[in-house]
């Protein structure tokens, strides 16, 4: 694999209130102890066009920022794809926090078995305290069958057994894909299901992400749990996975 091929390209959409917790998030990949020969950069995308998000962060050639008009998460991420570049594609929200070595665990498990299209890790959620909780759901350390997270999230009244927000996977997977759905919300979900359906993926026990619960996000907010809008982003989540499989 060439040089230009070893990077992981880490996407970070950013809406206003999340700018704070940016430098935790940076701190996070600067602990990051890379494989030899491998590198990570930062691709952080302004859902906005003000400039905040290029003032709050530092100087950095492996950080590259750029902006997009209102456009939510899905379609942020997707224009921050434009600059990625290598084999791997990493998932990091504003406000979260990547542990220590998950990097080099993702690259261990795509690295090693090329039928194996993505990965996603335990997670923690991080309380305003600094306090820690784990997510009961997590299935064995190992390998995802294509198809297993779109049973267990039918089965679960469409709630996943992992978490999006730790998800890996390769670049010309994400790519052939279309990258993510244009949803108000639920657009790492719908990803990552579609993935899912056509790959077989990995999950990592080790803990990779701390998943910071605070007033601001996103999935506290009202409007993320209307039903209308929740039965709306499932059919079409569900529609999507459903062709996929009438396809392959």
């Amino acid at each position: 694999m060439d040089t230009h091929r070893q990077t992981v390209s880490v996407i970070t959409p950013v809406h206003p209130a999340s700018i704070p917790y940016l430098p935790e998030a940076y701190e996070s990949l600067c602990a990051q102890q890379m494989p030899a020969d491998w590198q990570w950069r930062w691709l952080v995308q302004e859902d906005g066009t003000t400039g905040s998000v290029r003032r709050a962060l530092p100087t950095d050639m492996r950080v590259s920022v750029g902006m997009n008009r209102p456009g939510g998460p899905g379609v942020t991420r997707t224009m921050a794809l434009s600059r990625a570049a290598g084999a791997l594609v990493k998932v990091l929200d504003a406000d979260d926090r990547l542990t220590e070595g998950v990097l080099a665990r993702d690259i261990a498990v795509l690295g090693a078995d090329p039928t194996v299209g993505w990965a996603v890790s335990r997670a923690l959620d991080l309380h305003p305290d600094g306090s820690t909780t784990a997510v009961a759901t997590d299935p064995p350390d190992g390998r995802l069958t294509a198809g297993a997270l779109h049973r267990a999230w039918y089965d679960s009244d469409r709630r996943l057994p992992v978490h999006p927000a730790t998800m890996c996977l390769r670049t010309d997977l994400l790519l052939a894909l279309g990258g993510w759905m244009a949803l108000p919300a639920s657009e790492d979900t719908g990803l990552l299901l579609a993935v899912s359906t056509v790959s077989d993926g990995w999950f990592i026990g080790q803990v990779g992400l701390l998943y910071r619960k605070w007033p601001g996000q996103a999935t506290s907010q009202a409007s993320h749990w209307s039903p209308s809008e929740r039965a709306t982003r499932i059919k079409v989540i569900d529609d999507r996975v459903a062709a996929l499989q009438r396809v392959q």
